[in-house]
């Protein structure tokens, strides 16, 4: 080979070499940033990515006998707007039917020893604006009442309440927020169960719920023992047939005694209203005013006014 030949291919070389690196370095590299930049893009809109919402609760109808007699399934329940214990209707036609087939049941004979507890569920986001201890007992008074109004007796009926955090509503509305349970009362668990009812009304015969009212605002704020107080009184018109209370309209001395006696009525069917409004008939509700009669306080000073302006609520 001659010497310019040799020079010929050693810059040949070279060229081809110097390609060679041009492409691992530049082409190489910018793969390698493209695919930094990719996963770093990734790892951006994953941090961004908004977790998809929980899938809505939705608990059915179902009732099923311990003596397997008995036994009904839906996909529909009684539903409640958030913070309420008002039912939404129309009712589906599939818990009507329910309702009717109980009926059916608890009517027939050798099933009178039988009961069904109805537990309304809540969640810690919802507000209570009922009188009762939560909203979860709200709502089973409220299909209690349905149920009563569909010819069940309401001594077959028990009622509780539970909080539930895992309820999740669809908008603002909770599906089916309610379980019920078939059982059937033992003969001894009636008879102490009618010995607790008896000791209960002499409690409160001796110690009435007393609730006083913000007519400016038309509202009641009762503290825990008195939504207690409350519940003990509906239980005991649940239970014992014929049973009723009585709203007393209390006012100060402050105007005259005709005044006085319409002022403390007037007390007395806004109670009345307030306790047909939180589920008891409004037949079991008696009013009488007592107008100045009956202080507890002095009418001395402003503080001892408000305090005989008041509506005492006693079993009769």
């Amino acid at each position: 080979m001659s010497k310019k030949s040799g020079y010929l291919l050693g810059m040949l070389l070279t060229i081809v070499i110097c390609m060679i690196l041009a492409w691992i370095f530049c082409c190489g590299a910018g793969a390698s940033a493209a695919s930094t930049t990719d996963k770093q893009e990734t790892t951006v809109d994953d941090q961004n990515a908004v977790a998809a919402p929980a899938a809505a609760t939705s608990m059915g109808f179902n009732l099923r006998g311990t003596d397997g007699n008995f036994a009904f399934t839906s996909n529909d329940n009684f539903n409640f707007k958030n913070s309420d214990f008002a039912i939404l209707t129309p009712v589906a036609t599939d818990v009507n039917s329910g309702i009717a087939k109980l009926k059916g049941y608890f009517d027939a004979e050798g099933n009178a020893n039988q009961r069904v507890n109805v537990t309304g569920y809540y969640d810690s986001d919802e507000v209570n604006n009922s009188a009762y201890e939560n909203l979860g007992l709200a709502r089973a008074t409220a299909v209690k009442n349905y149920f009563v109004d569909q010819g069940i007796s309401s001594s077959r009926i028990n009622t509780y309440g539970e909080l539930r955090e895992e309820l999740v509503p669809d908008g603002d509305i909770y599906k089916g927020p309610v379980s019920y349970n078939l059982y059937a009362q033992a003969a001894e668990d009636e008879a102490k169960a009618q010995e607790d009812l008896a000791n209960m009304a002499e409690a409160i015969k001796a110690d009435p719920l007393v609730i006083y009212f913000d007519y400016s605002e038309a509202s009641v704020n009762l503290n825990a023992q008195q939504r207690k107080k409350l519940g003990d009184i509906t239980r005991y018109l649940d239970k014992v047939e014929g049973s009723s209370i009585t709203v007393e309209g209390h006012t100060d001395s402050q105007g005259s005694m005709a005044t006085n006696d319409r002022l403390g009525l007037e007390r007395a069917e806004f109670g009345k209203q307030y306790l047909q409004n939180n589920g008891i008939a409004g037949a079991k509700i008696k009013t009488v005013t007592k107008g100045e009669r009956s202080p507890i306080a002095t009418n001395d000073t402003e503080e001892g006014r408000a305090q005989n302006r008041r509506a005492v609520i006693t079993i009769n």
